[in-house]
């Protein structure tokens, strides 16, 4: 799994820092709030986006591990954390941050989630978390997953995993055609077998809730308006492109439907977080 740039996930992250859920944010917040400490384990962490939305609803001292298979933002997330923080510091090969009266440290792992799952959730941090990842995996990757962080009783809490829905204005006659085009390109390989796409939510929360966990679910939906101009137009393109990779919609059809997407639209894109834990 690859291919996404740090510039895309810095034009991303106001729009998925918006959409956060703050009732799902609150309940992990509550569930380790008497901890004086936490260890948080972040799966596919792209440039860091997911610690700068979640660090603040955690106790005051933390350690994160970032885990990627890509160098490039593996290297692009602790420029940008060094950036973000008030005070950052280099400890061997830790990077310690101060944001607030948040003392975080941060360590950079490469691995690739595939074939080194087992191996990264056997670090048994207090809390494993995701942003945008689960609906790229397969449904047999995401139950070898639930059933790696039961086994362990580790929680999980993720966030932005797509759900399929997606509503532009103005409206398009080609929107409904252009939508379950793009829907089966979500469900071609990703790199771990075919993917779960739209359905990886609630696969997760089945097995999760066929193991004894709690499993709490919010709309976190991306809410595009004109301020937003240059993400709906890198989305609108992206979305283009996917179609056009599966053949079901002709190219003139889809270049119509882009065009019409250049006039400062607005749009609902469809994402829940997910907060599961052993009871």
């Amino acid at each position: 799994m690859g291919g996404f740039s740090p510039e895309w996930l810095a034009l991303r992250e106001p729009a998925d820092h918006a959409a956060r859920n703050p009732q799902v944010l609150a309940a992990v917040g509550a569930h380790f709030a008497a901890k004086g400490s936490l260890t948080v384990v972040d799966l596919g962490c792209g440039a860091g986006s997911n610690l700068r939305g979640t660090y603040a609803a955690l106790p005051l001292r933390q350690h994160w591990t970032l885990v990627d298979l890509d160098e490039r933002l593996l290297a692009a997330t602790r420029q940008t954390l060094a950036g973000w923080a008030d005070e950052a510091r280099e400890q061997g090969e830790e990077l310690v941050l101060r944001k607030g009266d948040h003392l975080m440290t941060v360590d950079t792992r490469q691995a690739d989630l595939n074939k080194d799952l087992e191996w990264v959730l056997g670090w048994q941090p207090d809390l494993v978390t995701a942003a945008a990842l689960f609906d790229l995996t397969s449904r047999r990757w995401l139950e070898r997953f639930v059933a790696g962080l039961t086994s362990l009783r580790l929680p999980l809490y993720t966030v932005l995993t797509y759900d399929g829905r997606e509503t532009w204005q103005p409206p398009h006659p080609a929107d409904a055609r252009m939508l379950a085009a793009f829907k089966h390109h979500q469900h071609g390989d990703k790199g771990f077998g075919p993917a779960a796409g739209p359905e990886a939510t609630d696969v997760l929360a089945e097995a999760f809730r066929k193991s004894g966990f709690a499993v709490s679910i919010g709309d976190s939906a991306w809410r595009i308006d004109e301020t937003r101009h240059e993400l709906a137009q890198v989305l609108a393109k992206g979305i283009a492109d996917a179609v056009l990779e599966t053949g079901h919609v002709d190219p003139a059809t889809v270049a119509d439907w882009l065009a019409s997407k250049a006039q400062k639209p607005s749009a609902l894109v469809g994402h829940h977080d997910l907060w599961a834990r052993p009871v």
